[in-house]
């Protein structure tokens, strides 16, 4: 693949610098270039992976009620404080999906006539494969566009985008309208459903008999055939196994209250599309114990081979060597810049370790020791006052009685705004102090089997009430509780709170909802969920804690950090103000 995109990239690079050379190379290729050369149509389709739309950093965090950013031209910040229009939106997938799509389509419409093996057998594996990809991607890149864009319009259609499954080029018709939401999940499921069939669930090698029967039938009796197709070198290139994933991420989106009303998705459909994903694994038991502190896990990120996904991981991005992460979010004293500072919100919304919400009686919050007996996920997610952080663990202080600039407000974009800065994503071990510049393995964490699991919750509990199953064998009652033993909350007690809520389908509701809030903080997810379940949390003012040490003892004061400034109709994105302009057909959507 590596090798694929450099060839690409360098076709394109001496196309584009033609004019460098006396006399001119000509070397603008067709695409019949590609039926012989399958390094180059391969390189087509790589394109969609160089464009994937996960983010390594937690940047859209700091646009909600979980995070703000110490860095006041943030373009996040910017937008959550009332500069989000239609022609300056850093949430925008629209360019770089409908290119992606471009390439993906390109490639759809040629793979059949690639000779990929002179072995008619094994280039019909390729091709199998090949196309499979590019269904499952096309998948990926239509989801998110649908995510940024769709929405209402005036008029009270529920819109997606102009579904575009063949290439354009100079003489297509670029004015096209929006096709309905619900036509933009059918066309994604449409897909899936293809790339599912085309793709093995997982890559790897195997033994003869256990060649799949379709190929055996085509006359493949030699596992190595397979193997060079679609065995361990393959680790890494989305699978059946992701487009599951992505087909429930889909449901989930369409059944929301946000989108309900516009598609014919249901509660029962996201439940069943994720139970798909889940049973394979043996459902809550298949549940990874460590699953929650996966970019923590250092002896099993040392010991990841090429691909190979741990337990927690559905598909994840290259392991790469760097400490950018914590060059950016460690507090200044450990020579980072502590750009992403977590919420009191945030803080506020992590249980009790005996698992009641600290606003509970039973709870036995103390206000003047906060942060003892929590949930043990909010020391392994945030740097509070007087925890650790660092390759020596040293002791930070961001009360204003600190002797550094770890300190509260200490100084202008690299001191913490909320008396917080960010442990989740990053490793201790790394040290970005010039004399060292210690950098560590890292990935990007695409999609979790937690993520699917609290996926089947939220409408597992929607369709048949906190403990009911439908035709699985599991309830979201059975994934809350697997989660939350898992992260150490009321182990000692059987969960009471879980138990005195789980006859109630509104606190259940309630209850995941917070779990998915912990569970996913700084990955990107607590954007697009506000919007979807459309709660007033969109437009809560971000605060922090200011802690004073008045003769020894410590006085915590909660402070107004950052407001939100958006608007109702902001719940869904708009269409590029850009493209309305040149093309009449593109409805926008209510209210931008």
């Amino acid at each position: 693949m590596k090798s694929s995109i450099i060839f690409l990239v360098l076709v394109l690079f001496l196309s584009s610098c033609d004019d460098l050379f006396d006399p001119a190379i000509e070397n603008i290729r067709g695409l019949d270039a590609m039926y012989k050369e399958p390094t180059y149509a391969q390189g087509v389709l790589a394109n969609a992976y160089i464009l994937l739309p996960y983010s390594s950093t937690p940047n859209s965090d700091v646009a909600t009620d979980d995070a703000v950013s110490n860095d006041n031209s943030n373009n996040y910040l910017m937008m959550a404080t009332g500069s989000w229009t239609a022609a300056n939106n850093p949430m925008s997938q629209w360019q770089d999906r409908r290119n992606a799509i471009q390439y993906l389509n390109l490639f759809l419409s040629n793979a059949d006539q690639v000779e990929w093996s002179k072995d008619e057998v094994v280039r019909t594996m390729y091709n199998d494969r090949l196309k499979g990809e590019a269904y499952g991607l096309r998948a990926v890149q239509m989801y998110y566009l649908l995510l940024a864009h769709g929405g209402w319009t005036e008029d009270g259609r529920l819109l997606g985008f102009p579904i575009v499954t063949q290439p354009e080029d100079a003489t297509s018709d670029f004015n096209q309208n929006r096709n309905t939401f619900q036509e933009c999940v059918d066309q994604i499921f449409a897909d899936a459903k293809k790339a599912i069939e085309l793709l093995p669930l997982d890559y790897g090698n195997v033994a003869d008999d256990q060649v799949p029967q379709k190929y055996k039938d085509l006359g493949v009796t030699n596992a190595s055939d397979y193997n060079r197709v679609n065995g361990n070198l393959m680790r890494g290139r989305i699978t059946g196994r992701i487009v599951e994933a992505v087909r429930a991420q889909v449901a989930l989106l369409a059944a929301s209250p946000s989108y309900s009303a516009g598609t014919n998705v249901t509660w029962e459909d996201a439940a069943n599309y994720a139970a798909t994903v889940l049973d394979r694994i043996g459902d809550v038991g298949g549940m990874d114990p460590n699953g929650d502190t996966w970019y923590a896990n250092i002896s099993e990120i040392e010991a990841l081979a090429s691909g190979v996904t741990p337990a927690e991981i559905i598909w994840r991005s290259d392991v790469g060597q760097s400490n950018t992460l914590e060059t950016d979010n460690f507090p200044p004293s450990l020579y980072g810049s502590g750009r992403i500072n977590p919420t009191q919100n945030l803080v506020n919304a992590f249980p009790m370790e005996n698992g009641y919400p600290i606003s509970d009686q039973s709870s036995n919050y103390d206000p003047a020791n906060p942060y003892a007996n929590r949930d043990p996920r909010l020391s392994n997610y945030v740097v509070f006052n007087e925890s650790t952080q660092g390759p020596n663990n040293d002791v930070i202080v961001t009360g204003t009685y600190g002797d550094n600039n770890d300190a509260i407000n200490r100084e202008n974009g690299l001191s913490t705004r909320t008396g917080y800065y960010l442990r989740k994503l990053l490793r201790y071990d790394c040290n970005p102090d010039p004399q060292y510049n210690t950098e560590q393995k890292h990935y990007t964490a695409r999609i979790r089997y937690t993520e699917i699991f609290l996926d089947y919750a939220e409408a597992a509990n929607e369709a048949w009430g906190p403990t009911g199953t439908g035709s699985h064998t599991f309830s979201a009652y059975d994934v809350v509780k697997a989660i939350r033993a898992r992260a150490g909350v009321g182990t000692a007690n059987n969960d009471a709170y879980l138990e005195s809520v789980k006859g109630d389908q509104d606190k259940m509701r309630e209850l995941i909802r917070n779990e998915r809030r912990l569970e996913l903080c700084f990955e990107n997810h607590r954007f697009w969920d506000l919007r979807r379940w459309k709660v007033p949390n969109l437009n809560e003012t971000a605060t922090g804690i200011q802690i004073d040490n008045s003769n020894g003892t410590l006085i915590y004061k909660p402070i107004d950090v950052e407001g939100r400034d958006y608007k109702d109709y902001m719940y869904y994105g708009p269409i590029p103000y850009g493209e309305i302009q040149k093309w009449s057909n593109l409805e926008q959507n209510a209210g931008w």
